[in-house]
């Protein structure tokens, strides 16, 4: 047992654990001070600094210039909480950040996440916490706060020989307000990067034992520093309730003051002697607790009117007003969140006007962007998470798809459908169009992104499609669209017929979307023969060459010349909308192309022309879909060739496009289906 417990202890880090746990004297203190400042900078300031710490990466969207930030990827955990497709919104918290670390005035605000339900308001707020509490344990996010020592002799702490700071203030505050900018110039503390700018008073508790000890030393300063203060490292953690604090509304009438500002603690009293002893306070409020860092509101809206006035108060003046005692000195930054019925009720609420005028509101809307909508559902249903459960390629495509439709606003050009935008906002091209139109498109929207379906109501249906019984060990978007479709009838947020009238139309949108992508998909996969489409290459080439010169072809079966084949040209040439007109061009365009390799020394293959390659790839499909028969995939009847041809085509969807057994079987079956009812172009 005793080995098992030394194997155990060897993978601790002694190093690491002394220098977290690191105490020195006052006089330490200041020699880190003056070789780091940035330890003192204040709770905006270190919480700007903690995001900006994983970088910035630049990138251009629709001719705007924006910044990603990588620490809302959850690089901590690794990516457990991750943000996706909020990089707008995400870009204004950190401006917001930036200035209140600047002293701008934003640190006298509270930061308001605003946003329909499920939108990630909550993750944001998590992820901030997360961050500055791994911060405080990194050189550069380093904290220090102090406590009082050798107190026995005194009395001022009853019996006990310490006394932590009750509320982890700087240790720079124990220098008297009076003489502390002087002294820090004296000092030559700061420097260009980082001035130093100490606010506020101590809290009062230690402002009765700093008393106490000047009184004692007859106000010789530095012989109570030496002898009574020890400084110490801060390690901020929310499971302690150390500079993080998380407040949450409970039922209205069992609302209490106290639990932001600390209450009374009864049986100190009878040490002390009187309950405005300050000593015998309890500074255990959310609001006391989350100095020097951050404080989360939850649903801050539905608070009281009656903490309004300590809220007002944190904010504007930063301090709050302990029972019994002189308004308290706080360091932390307030964020708070809340959905949109909540929000209608402040506007509507004259008795919220100052906290109104006191907000900084930053609209979290749902994402509008199908390819981070998909990430979402990446995460959570990956494979090491599904236990050899298989999710058929486009399931989540899909699913994404049809969860944007219902977030965006119809298009005021009635020519582009809502597909069609949702397509334009992820980034892809349609004729017609360019980025300048997607900005119009954006700003011709007044509330796009903050009604429609929440991601949450879509993970749990794609966890219906997983458990439902008879599902063959793996879903596929029909099991997944059957599911949204059928929690409509009964989703709560859903209000009135017409509402879901319109998620149920996108449903229909989406599931023909479905099969254009499937179509396509086993068109390549049965026309993946690479030797087919390079001797189909090879014959285009050769026909349009003796086309454009006026010459004969060989042929290779009879050996006699014969005229260029028309027919086959054609044929090739209309898969990819070349008209009668323009047919010369393109054959001019391609022998063109081909003799640029030839001069550059590369070679030309069927691949090298991404038009021609789709052309030649559709041309070959037309001519293989009825020499394998798909269609009697739909009666079953299959004769040993043609299956033999099919499970070829079945083996590369599950090489190359993601499919298992069951569910290629199962997709062909269904693109067979569309052959039979003559749903294929050319079919």
């Amino acid at each position: 047992m005793a080995n098992m417990v030394s194997r155990i202890g060897a993978l601790q880090d002694y190093d690491e654990y002394r220098e977290l746990h690191w105490e020195g004297s006052f006089e330490d203190y200041l020699e880190i001070i003056r070789e780091q400042p940035r330890v003192t900078r204040n709770a905006f300031q270190r919480l700007y600094d903690m995001v900006i710490s994983y970088g910035e990466e630049e990138y251009i969207d629709n001719k705007k210039r924006l910044v990603r930030y990588p620490f809302f990827k959850d690089p901590i955990d690794h990516g457990k909480d991750a943000i996706f497709g909020l990089d707008i919104p995400l870009m204004r918290l950190v401006h917001v950040l930036r200035a209140a670390s600047q002293g701008y005035g934003p640190e006298k605000r509270i930061i308001l996440l605003h946003g329909p339900v499920g939108s990630a308001k909550s993750t944001i707020a998590r992820l901030l916490k997360k961050g500055i509490e791994h911060y405080s344990r990194t050189p550069e996010g380093r904290v220090y706060t102090y406590e009082w020592v050798n107190l026995a002799e005194t009395g001022l702490a009853g019996q006990d020989d310490t006394f932590p700071c009750p509320m982890h203030d700087e240790p720079l505050r124990l220098i008297p307000l009076k003489w502390r900018e002087k002294a820090i110039a004296d000092l030559k503390l700061g420097n260009d990067q980082h001035r130093i700018k100490v606010k506020g008073e101590l809290n009062p508790a230690c402002r009765f034992i700093f008393s106490g000890l000047m009184e004692r030393y007859d106000g010789d300063w530095s012989k109570v520093i030496e002898n009574h203060v020890r400084v110490k490292r801060l390690l901020l953690s929310e499971q302690d309730r150390v500079g993080i604090g998380t407040f949450q509304p409970k039922d209205e009438k069992n609302q209490d003051s106290t639990e932001l500002t600390g209450d009374i603690n009864y049986r100190k009293i009878a040490e002390y002697g009187s309950d405005s002893d300050p000593r015998a306070f309890n500074f255990d409020g959310e609001f006391n607790v989350a100095n020097r860092g951050i404080i989360e509101f939850v649903e801050v809206l539905k608070l009281d009117v009656a903490f309004l006035y300590d809220l007002l108060g944190a904010t504007q003046e930063q301090k709050v007003k302990p029972k019994k005692f002189a308004q308290t000195d706080i360091d932390e930054v307030i964020i708070g969140h809340t959905n949109e019925a909540e929000y209608k009720k402040l506007l509507n609420n004259e008795f919220m006007e100052a906290l109104r005028d006191r907000t900084i509101k930053i609209d979290i809307p749902y994402i509008t962007k199908v390819s981070e909508e998909v990430k979402i559902y990446q995460k959570d249903f990956s494979a090491e998470k599904l236990q050899g459960k298989h999710v058929a390629p486009h399931t989540l495509e899909v699913a994404s798809m049809w969860a944007v439709m219902t977030r965006l606003e119809e298009p005021k050009k009635h020519q582009l459908t809502l597909l069609q935008k949702a397509k334009l906002y992820d980034g892809k091209t349609l004729p017609g169009y360019t980025q300048d139109n997607v900005k119009e498109l954006r700003k011709e929207t007044e509330r796009e992104g903050l009604d429609g379906i929440s991601a949450r109501y879509v993970q749990d249906k794609i966890s219906n499609a997983l458990v439902r019984d008879g599902n063959e060990g793996y879903i596929n978007p029909f099991m997944v669209l059957n599911e949204l479709e059928k929690g409509l009838r009964h989703h709560s947020l859903v209000s009135g017929d017409e509402q879901r009238g319109k998620y149920l139309e996108a449903i229909g949108i989406v599931k023909s979307e479905y099969d254009e992508i499937v179509k396509n998909e086993v068109q390549r996969a049965i026309s993946a023969d690479e030797e087919a489409i390079s001797r189909l290459c090879a014959n285009y080439i050769d026909n349009i060459r003796a086309y454009l010169m006026k010459q004969k072809v060989k042929n290779p079966y009879t050996g006699k010349d014969d005229e260029p084949d028309e027919r086959l040209m054609r044929s090739i040439e209309s898969k990819i909308d070349i008209g009668e007109a323009r047919k010369d061009d393109f054959r001019r365009e391609i022998l063109n192309f081909i003799g640029h390799l030839a001069l550059e020394g590369k070679k030309f293959t069927y691949d090298t022309n991404d038009r021609l390659r789709r052309a030649l790839e559709m041309k070959l499909f037309e001519d293989q879909k009825d020499s394998i028969k798909l269609s009697s995939f739909v009666a079953n009847v299959i004769d040993k060739e043609t299956q033999d041809k099919i499970d070829i085509i079945k083996g590369r969807l599950i090489k190359h496009y993601g499919y298992n057994e069951a569910s290629a079987t199962d997709v062909l079956a269904y693109v067979a289906s569309i052959f039979a009812r003559g749903d294929v172009e050319g079919a």
